[in-house]
Parts: structure tokens; C-alpha cells; sequence
């Protein structure tokens, strides 16, 4: 492993507002040329660490950094929430400067966003954001990989996304207009993405668009695609029974995808609650792209430790 003082001064990937429209291509173009051409041989990471501290369990996150890492000949130290107890045993200030001794980069999992700023200021090496209440920014790299792959150009596609307005849906307005995506949210009363976010994101638009609706159907009609997450994120289970009837008719159902364009794509980032969000007709359908956007996971995430490592 290098030393502290062998170490490219840090650049963390917190929100997918850290990274430029045409960096975003770029990194597109590059986690293609690996998923087409990658081998598993592949040594530009070889010494290098990387330590995965979750405050939150989950399949794909996990899997992907880790496989990401090995595949590039580097390692991964799976740090879980009873191991490190992050903001309750122990502050993201030390365990920052704690892991920066030991690692080359921190991969955050966290509830709060603050807990992986206070990690990015207090760390010397690259942290990744993984997910935090406020954006889930390696899954939207995945889902922009999987539109480009699947439609050759991100520019001018209409994507709806129909449900709760979270950290996935955060995140798409952050960056999807300013790649010359026209995006249109379909949210219940009172569950919109958050007002601030909305507005940074509406300045930063660049050829693409944003706009909100009510109805479902008027959002998802003539779409490319029609993205859609569980109505109730991690920690908020008590929430489940009285959400249900709110969000009943933003549903993913085969009535809905027929507003949509003739070959759009459905989209969801896992975990699903079936027949809730998204029905079994839909992720089982010739339509859906959900286990790409999985599998792109992978992917990207490679070619984004290996920009952050000075690799790319």
C-alpha cells in the first residue's frame, strides 16, 4: 500500500454534481470500455485498499465495490454497521483519520449525508458516497450507463421517474438535465423531492429539462423510459402500511408503461417490493432494464476508482 505521502491529494465522489457533464461521458465511455474489454487480470489498482463502511447492509453496494476492486487487482476491507458504529462508537472525524492510515479510499454507506461530508473533510484519501439520505450517486452513474448503452446518447431522452421523491430521485435531477435529459417526476402530495435540491438542480439544467407532476400517466406518456424505487427507503419501515395507499396509483404496472413510448424502458434500483412499486409483469417484462442497471453497478464503479486513483 502507498504511504500517506505517496498518495494523489484526494477527490471525493460525494453527489454527481462533484463530477462535469462531460466527465460523467467520459467515465460513461470508459465503464463500457471495461465492461466490453475488462479482464479480470486487470493490475492498475494492485497495493491498493479500499474500505467499505456501512451504516446501512445491502447486496449490490457490497458486492460490486468489492468485485470492482478485486477485478482491478486491488482489495476491499467490509467494515459493517456493528463494527464501526459510525456517529454512535465511534465519530466520522476519527474514523476518518483512522482509515486514511490504513486505506486508499473509504466507500460510505451511511443514513445522513453529514456523516460522509464530516468523513470527506477529515480524510486524506478519496471517499466515495455510496448512499446517504441525500443522493445515491454510483446507482445513477449505473442507470445513465444503462440508458446510453441501450440508446447510444443520453441527449434528448425523456425519462419519468414515478414515485418517492428520494435520494434516487435527488440525484437524477442533479445531473440528468444537465446531460440533455428532459425529466419529469410524478410524485404524491407531500412526497417531491426536496424543495432545495430541486432548485440547484433546475439552475444547473443545462439543454434538458425538469418538470413535476401530479398525475403519473401524464408524466410517463411518450417517455423513453419510467424509473421507479421502493415508497418507503431503509429506516422509514413503520411508514410501509400508511404510505401504501398514497402511492398505490404511481404503481409500475403494464397500464402505466402503455403511456409510455413503444419501447421504453422500465427501470428500478433494487431492492424491489414486488407487486407494490413495480408489478412482477413489469421487472419480468421484455422492457426491463433492472438487472442491467445492476449489473452496471459494477462497471462504473471501476472506471470511477480508477479516475479517482489517477488511473483514467
Amino acid at each position: 500500500m502507498a504511504s500517506p505521502a505517496q498518495r494523489l491529494a484526494p477527490r471525493h465522489y460525494l453527489s454527481v454534481a462533484d463530477l462535469s457533464p462531460q466527465e460523467i461521458l467520459d467515465l460513461l465511455d470508459r465503464a463500457l470500455e471495461l465492461k466490453r474489454f475488462g479482464k479480470p487480470t486487470d493490475t492498475r489498482l494492485a497495493g491498493r485498499t479500499a474500505a467499505l463502511v456501512f451504516q446501512k447492509p445491502s447486496l449490490r453496494t457490497r458486492v460490486s465495490f468489492e468485485v470492482a476492486m478485486l477485478q482491478l487487482g486491488g482489495s476491499a476491507v467490509y467494515l459493517s454497521p456493528a463494527e464501526v458504529q459510525l456517529g454512535q462508537r465511534e465519530g466520522a472525524v476519527d474514523v476518518a483519520r483512522v482509515l486514511s492510515r490504513y486505506v486508499d479510499a473509504i466507500v460510505a454507506r451511511v443514513f445522513l449525508h453529514a456523516d460522509v461530508i464530516a468523513l470527506a473533510e477529515n480524510a486524506s484519501v478519496p471517499v466515495i458516497n455510496a448512499l446517504s439520505d441525500r443522493e445515491h450517486p454510483c446507482q445513477i452513474l449505473a442507470d445513465l450507463l444503462t440508458l446510453y448503452e441501450r440508446r447510444g446518447s443520453l441527449k434528448g431522452l425523456r425519462l419519468a421517474y414515478v414515485g418517492d421523491g428520494n435520494n434516487v430521485a435527488h440525484s437524477l435531477a442533479l445531473v440528468a438535465p444537465s446531460l440533455g435529459i428532459d425529466l419529469c417526476f410524478a410524485c404524491p402530495d407531500g412526497y417531491e423531492p426536496d424543495p432545495g435540491i430541486m432548485a440547484e438542480a433546475q439552475a444547473g439544467a443545462a439543454s434538458g429539462s425538469i418538470e413535476l407532476f401530479r398525475d403519473p400517466q401524464e408524466a410517463v406518456r411518450g417517455v423513453d423510459a419510467v424509473y421507479t424505487d421502493t415508497w418507503y427507503s431503509m429506516g422509514q419501515e413503520s411508514e410501509a402500511e400508511a404510505r401504501a395507499p398514497i402511492f398505490r396509483r404511481f404503481q409500475l404496472n403494464d397500464a402505466l408503461l402503455a403511456e409510455a413510448a413503444p419501447d421504453a424502458l422500465a427501470m428500478h434500483c433494487l431492492p424491489a417490493h414486488r407487486n407494490q412499486e413495480i408489478t412482477d409483469a413489469v421487472m419480468d417484462g421484455t422492457a426491463s432494464v433492472v438487472y442491467d442497471q445492476a449489473e452496471n453497478r459494477l462497471h462504473v464503479q471501476k472506471a470511477l476508482l480508477l479516475k479517482l486513483f489517477g488511473q483514467d
